[in-house]
């Protein structure tokens, strides 16, 4: 077995899964990232770094078809190429931020679809492809606060990360049967300046009572880049006693 790494990452193109992606690009590893829109400045970067790049332009509210694509193409990897294999699910998407009863029926979908469904899939194929893999396997998923925490105008976001937090605990107790089972966690990466900041900032107050709140961290100075925050994110998963809590905080 080689010291090759393996890492699929989804929602890559942007925010702090761009910052991940970044930090991953390093030698001896190969990096599968699946987006809607691929990054030209990773290829680039990859390119540099001496580092093997994929990406895929993928629309993860059809996780059923890109979850088989993957399946497929882990199956014909070789796992005697791979000193570890890592499932990294942080594509998520907040809805228009409104009540539920005003919310719509096609973004609730779409938000539960990607936040959800998608990494439920991706982790079954992921699992089963390597299950044989000798080397280690753990599946990283980026949860939130706000899985553990209700909030207003929130629902379809707070369920999909609720979701992710349980499933990750029920996966933890599969794997942990095995002999060979991946390690895994559910992990809230904390506040981060992202794109999702300044889509819950810029919400209209009448319809997101908690919306001053998240001004107020913009404008304390209380937000992570999105560098920093995946550097936290990575060490957590780097660590030794990674997956020994199935559902963590950066913060903790």
């Amino acid at each position: 077995m080689t010291n090759q790494h393996l890492t699929i990452l989804t929602g890559a193109s942007r925010g702090m899964g761009l910052a991940m992606a970044e930090q991953l690009l390093k030698p001896g590893h190969t990096l599968l990232c699946i987006s809607r829109h691929a990054n030209p400045s990773l290829t680039a970067h990859a390119e540099a770094e001496g580092a093997t790049l994929i990406q895929w332009n993928e629309d993860l509210a059809q996780g059923a078809a890109v979850s088989r694509k993957l399946e497929a193409w882990l199956q014909g990897q070789s796992a005697a190429n791979f000193a570890s294999a890592t499932l990294i699910n942080n594509a998520g998407i907040i809805p228009r931020i409104t009540p539920l009863s005003q919310s719509d029926a096609d973004d609730l979908a779409q938000a539960l679809r990607v936040g959800l469904e998608a990494p439920m899939q991706l982790s079954a194929v992921f699992l089963r492809a390597t299950e044989s893999w000798p080397g280690v396997r753990k599946v990283l998923n980026i949860s939130s606060g706000l899985g553990r925490r209700a909030m207003a105008s929130q629902a379809a976001y707070c369920a999909a990360k609720a979701g992710m937090d349980h499933f990750t605990r029920c996966l933890a107790l599969d794997e942990a049967l095995k002999p060979n089972g991946a390690k895994v966690c559910a992990l809230a990466p904390g506040v981060i300046d992202t794109d999702m900041q300044v889509q819950l900032r810029g919400a209209d107050d009448a319809l997101f009572p908690d919306r001053k709140g998240f001004a107020g961290l913009h404008q304390g100075g209380q937000l992570s880049s999105p560098a920093d925050a995946a550097k936290s994110v990575l060490a957590v998963l780097a660590r030794g006693d990674f997956g020994q809590n199935p559902v963590a905080d950066v913060r903790d």
